[in-house]
């Protein structure tokens, strides 16, 4: 059948409302007594859309008050993404004789393996799965251009290869052409298409048919803009059919000629062997995807007709002009001089900006909560950034309003999903801190525990294992395990339940068969939380994607190593999304790009307008260099920012429209949206009338506390009851040095609760160097020349270090301690007494207490006092200050012979110290922390004890027995723990503090 004369084409404006005006249109032509619409097909881009056009249908028999109407006949038949997943082709219009799609996981692990063939040092399981995934998707965009393999080889490919090309790309090339081949002969031999494929052949078998025998009933493409060459080919047979039309969206008919031949070539290549896209084509403005559409459907822009229903959320005609005023390609855009205030007006858009994410989620929810106060009126949130569309969903929840972000979660970011990733990251670190707790107290655990006894078990072990990461494996779970059993014994039941789940989980081999991987995974998981596992929407994705991914990597025998497991697995949870099922507010709307589209509420707020969220960053394809692309006649990776900017351009159709960014987001200062920068320079001096003010001030006043008084430096006083404590020699220095410390640590009775997986520190450096050397001074006393390395090793092992920490550590230490062993073993004039000697005495009344790592005997008979440092002793300077009398105090105590077994007069103070050293060993140093040799401060070695004394009875008469408070940061000199600044509240009041110490 010979075509019409000419195509019936339409476009509804953006300011009349797609959906609405479509079907207010519709609805008059083609609806027939007792059959409604049910002869009627609508052709439409998305499942999004199909579910966007059936509610304005029920909005519209509302309005008209109809009983009731049979709804058209939907088929989805592509995206307008074309990255997107294609979605359900037309297996209803298409042919029985065309192959079947292959199932898309079948096809990952397929390439995943041809990849892995066509390498020559390939890849770990999981980077060969993302390769798959980025090969697949350029194969896919490939096949919807209508791109075949041989193409790949084309002259003007090839001649890209002399000196356009760098060795990367033409590597990659030949990668990709490789595997592409391999993978098309593998398909020959399954009887099989890729989805892609497939869905050109369906379109192009239904434009045959349809041209050649047209249907008898009306075709209607509506909403389609992707520009797909089949796709165009199957519109532009739909456009001439009899009863056939296509209906685009936000089609700017107001253009001028001379702006429209701006865009560029758009697909029409003006001589043969040009490329269909030229350097200076406008991809990023919002009509050149429409353009590019009707090239390829052989469709002149003067055929297209304007739609002349409205919508019932449509906005005023004039707001189309200035819309297409503000996305002129840049030479066009010389026109805004001469554009009157009238041509520029955007009466209905407000700008608004706020301070930060946080505050532009508030100040929409706030916009949302008052519209909604309207009982007619339909507000739409439209924003890429899923976490600034979770905090407004959060922020309505207080309200009572229950907004769906349907543009749904990665399973990844799920309870469900969350679980697996945990159990794998498990499996991936051999059960490490951090991961095994987050596991254990996941929501969803509790072994069939009640839930309180199961997080209070959980919580003594977690309490035990913060601190540096000890060696992997559930043997410090174990230990903890047996230690407090006896004062909990159900934390033995606990740890039962625990090592049964995990145990196997360990025990699997270092490259596992995926599939295997997932039975395990599966099990542990279903072991730990029950049915709770897939009982909501997350858990029914969840156990979707584990059997579909189980079935395909057993059928490829697809193995990875342990350790990659969780990458791989979270790489295939971000591509699948979980929406939450419907029973939200029936006017309320939280959508993504994808969603928005064709979509229409009374109230837009288009949120995060920053460059790098809308419009998203461009990103180049991972396999094929743009040149290559340009060669091919496939659109470059801005084309993405013409399709963000035309769902811009759609939403300002809406009677009203707040566009809204942050000034800040997480990573520091935004930039604002190129788009909305044009929005703000086309209104120019008007922009302060469409300034959005109101509702940010009472997003800022829901937050704003009263303005309160300073906090003052604290300075408790306790009563003479609560001072009634001892002192430790350590504890001294804290005394004098910063009160409130002390007063913390020892009188409020609190302590530092570490991280968990926290870096070694000192103190467990510190005690890890004691306890050796302790034992090893131990073992002399038997074998004068036993080795300190085997004490070293064992007692590593008992401490269960992680290796991490003995491989970076354990070399310099090993270096210190065999100093220390030359040191001690060379002495023939002195001779060590005692070792982690504790000693007490009482002092003004007060017990005072010590422990010296070392006691050496001198030849003369006196007494040296030692002490082992990890990192740099205290100076001369510290000691005569005050802050650093540890030695004094122990020397204080061998002077009254508080010592048990332990005679002598002190006459040797020494720091041992285990850091870097100009010597032999490149670690360990000893010294004297007083004025002797050519230290010209400090103090004298006969005054060191009279000092301490005197610091130590000023510190009884201050603190113990008198009232003196303990003030915070009492000393500023004094080289402060920080252990309670946020106790004290620090940074509230050291700032004014500093200033009235200066003055």
């Amino acid at each position: 059948m010979a075509d019409r004369p000419g195509p019936t084409i339409y476009s509804i404006a953006a300011h009349r409302g797609f959906a609405d005006a479509l079907v207010a249109g519709l609805v008059p032509r083609y609806a027939e007594h007792e059959f409604g619409l049910a002869r009627l097909t609508l052709l439409l881009p998305s499942s999004r859309a199909r579910r966007t056009i059936s509610e304005a249908f029920i909005r519209h028999a509302g309005e008209s008050g109809s009983q009731g109407m049979l709804m058209p006949r939907m088929a989805v038949i592509g995206d307008l993404d074309l990255d997107e997943t294609l979605g359900p082709l037309l297996d209803p219009l298409g042919a029985a004789d065309i192959p079947p799609a292959i199932d898309l996981q079948r096809r990952l692990f397929a390439l995943a393996q041809l990849i892995g063939e066509s390498m020559d040092d390939p890849p770990g399981g999981a980077t060969l799965l993302r390769l798959a995934r980025e090969t697949a998707a350029t194969m896919d965009r490939l096949l919807v251009e209508g791109i075949g393999p041989e193409e790949l080889r084309s002259d003007r490919v090839l001649d890209l290869f002399d000196d356009k090309l760098s060795g990367h790309w033409q590597k990659s090339l030949h990668l990709f052409a490789t595997v592409q081949a391999k993978w098309l002969a593998r398909l020959d031999e399954w009887g099989a298409l890729d989805a892609a494929a497939r869905r050109n052949r369906l379109f192009e078998h239904t434009a045959a048919r349809w041209k050649a025998n047209p249907p008898p009933t009306p075709i209607i493409a509506a909403g389609v803009t992707s520009a797909a060459p089949s796709l165009a080919q199957l519109l532009r047979v739909v456009a001439h059919l009899p009863q056939g039309a296509v209906i685009l969206p936000d089609f700017d008919l107001t253009m001028p000629d001379a702006v429209w031949e701006e865009l560029g070539r758009a697909g029409a290549a003006p001589e043969p062997g040009d490329t269909p896209f030229a350097r200076d084509d406008a991809v990023t403005h919002p009509q050149y995807h429409l353009k590019l559409l009707l090239n390829r459907m052989s469709v002149r822009r003067e055929e297209v007709q304007p739609w002349h229903r409205r919508g019932m959320s449509a906005s005023e005609p004039e707001r189309s002009h200035a819309i297409g005023s503000l996305f002129l390609p840049p030479e066009a855009s010389k026109s805004w001089v001469d554009l009157s205030a009238e041509k520029r007006r955007l009466s209905g858009v407000r700008v608004m900006t706020t301070a930060n994410p946080e505050e532009e989620a508030q100040a929409i929810a706030l916009l949302v909560r008052e519209a909604v106060e309207n009982p007619e009126k339909r507000v739409a949130v439209i924003t890429p950034d899923r976490g600034l569309a979770r905090r407004v969903v959060h922020h309505l929840a207080r309200w009572n309003i229950v907004a769906d972000d349907s543009a749904g979660r990665p399973l990844s970011q799920t309870a469900a999903g969350r679980l697996l990733l945990l159990l794998a990251e498990v499996i991936a670190d051999d059960a490490a801190p951090v991961p095994l707790m987050a596991l254990l107290g996941h929501p969803l655990v509790d072994a069939g525990m009640e839930r309180g006894t199961w997080l209070r078990q959980l919580r003594r072990v977690e309490r035990e294992l913060r601190g540096p990461r000890k060696a992997g494996g559930l043997k410090p779970l174990a230990e903890i395990a047996e230690k407090l059993s006896q004062r909990h014994p159900r934390l033995g039941e606990w740890f039962a339940v625990v090592e049964g789940v995990l145990a196997p989980l360990l025990a699997m081999e270092e490259e596992v068969a995926l599939a295997d991987l997932f039975d395990t995974l599966a099990a542990a998981g279903e072991a730990l939380c029950g049915e709770k596992l897939w009982a909501r929407e997350d858990g029914r994705a969840l156990a979707g994607f584990v059997e579909e991914l189980r079935l395909q990597a057993r059928a490829a025998d697809f193995r990875i190593k342990r350790g990659e497991a969780a990458v791989a697995l979270r790489d295939a949870m971000e591509q699948l999304a979980v929406r939450p099922p419907y029973g939200g507010h029936a006017r309320v709307q939280v959508l993504g790009l994808l969603e928005s589209r064709m979509n229409r509420a009374d109230l837009v707020i288009c949120a995060n307008l920053n460059e790098g969220s809308w419009p998203a960053r461009g990103s180049v394809d991972a396999l094929l260099a743009p040149a290559v692309l340009r060669a091919l006649g496939v659109p470059g990776a801005d084309f993405r920012i013409g399709l963000s900017a035309h769902d811009l351009a759609g939403a300002l159709g809406a009677p009203e429209v707040v566009l809204s960014r942050a000034d800040r987001d997480e990573g520091g200062p935004a930039i604002p949206s190129r788009f909305l920068l044009r929005v703000e320079a086309l209104l120019g001096e008007l922009l302060d009338r469409h300034r959005e003010t109101r509702a940010v001030e009472l997003a800022r006043a829901m937050v704003r506390a009263e303005r309160v008084a300073p906090y003052p430096r604290p300075k408790p006083v306790p009563s003479p009851e609560q001072r009634d404590v001892d002192i430790s020699a350590t504890a001294l220095d804290r005394l004098l040095g910063d009160p409130y410390q002390f007063y913390a640590n020892k009188i409020m009775q609190l302590r530092d609760l570490e991280p968990l997986d926290a870096d070694p520190s000192p103190q467990w450096q510190g005690n890890i160097a004691h306890e050796i050397l302790q034992r090893w001074h131990l073992a002399r006393r038997i074998d004068p020349e036993a080795p300190l390395a085997p004490i070293m090793e064992v007692v590593l092992d008992e401490a269960n270090a992680d290796a991490l920490t003995r491989g970076l550590w354990q070399p310099r230490l090993e270096a210190a301690l065999r100093w220390i062993q030359d040191q001690v073993e060379s002495y023939d004039d002195r001779e060590v007494v005692a070792v982690e000697k504790e000693g007490a005495m009482t002092f003004e009344g007060v017990h005072v207490h010590g422990r010296a790592d070392r006691i050496d005997r001198m030849a003369d008979g006196t007494l040296a006092i030692i002490d082992y440092k990890t990192g740099k002793p205290p100076s001369a300077a510290m000691v005569e200050q005050g802050y650093a009398l540890q030695l004094g105090i122990l020397g204080l105590i061998a002077e009254r012979n508080g010592f048990d077994g332990l005679t002598g007069a002190p006459g040797g103070y020494e720091y041992w110290s285990l850091g870097r050293a100009d010597n032999d060993y490149g670690f360990g140093y000893v010294d004297v922390p007083l004025k002797v040799g050519r230290k010209t401060s400090g103090v004298l070695p006969e005054d060191f004890l009279p000092h301490t004394a005197d610091k130590l009875a000023v510190a009884i008469a201050r603190f113990i027995k008198g009232g003196d408070p303990f003030t915070a940061r009492e000393n500023p000199d004094y080289p402060a723990y920080d252990t309670f600044d946020q106790l004290m509240r620090l940074d509230e009041w050291i700032a004014s503090q500093d200033g009235e110490d200066a003055a």
